[in-house]
């Protein structure tokens, strides 16, 4: 499903459900007096977005890892196994170090793409770098200028990020191999 259909989906279909089932579950405590109704608006739309790309990224990442986990040769857990390590041990110190060398470039590469697909929480109104641009742009109509600050501002968190996280896989990297 595309990252902007979730966005609406969850501003506009999810908020609104979830706010009527939790009047449901308390309307014994709002009858009473002891709280007050919940209202769609008291869901703000910085909190729908973030709710929209983490379910959007879960699956992703959940792949990502069972992946680099199955990545992992059964003869070492056998190994773990025949040493009478406990399975959180077996875990801890023999498949999840291996398992981390398989899994960290794409998680990386998830973790690059969210921050550039953040700039879709601008079509809810949220106050982020692509909205606070459009905010600009249409009140000096200097689109030119202000959507090149934002595409550099993009262009610096991505390519920062990424150096970033390519530094700690080579770090890793060379952990492992020593």
């Amino acid at each position: 499903m595309p990252v902007l259909v979730l966005l609406f989906y969850i501003a506009f279909v999810g908020a609104p459900g979830f706010v009527a089932g939790w009047n449901w579950l308390t309307a014994p405590l709002a009858t009473a007096g002891l709280i007050e109704p919940m209202m769609v608006r008291d869901v703000s739309l910085m909190w729908r977005a973030i709710i929209a790309l983490m379910i959007a990224y879960s699956a992703f990442i959940a792949e990502i890892f069972r992946a680099g986990i199955q990545s992992v040769d059964k003869g070492q857990v056998e190994a773990a196994k025949a040493l009478g390590l406990s399975r959180g041990q077996r875990f801890r110190l023999v498949i999840f170090p291996q398992a981390l060398k398989v899994i960290f470039p794409p998680l990386s590469n998830d973790f690059v793409a969210m921050v550039k697909d953040s700039s879709l929480v601008s079509v809810l109104g949220v106050a982020d770098i692509t909205q606070m641009g459009k905010v600009y742009a249409s009140g000096s109509f200097r689109f030119f200028e202000t959507y090149s600050i934002v595409a550099y501002i993009y262009l610096v968190l991505t390519i920062g990020l990424s150096l970033g996280l390519r530094r700690i896989e080579k770090s890793l990297r060379e952990r492992s191999s020593t």
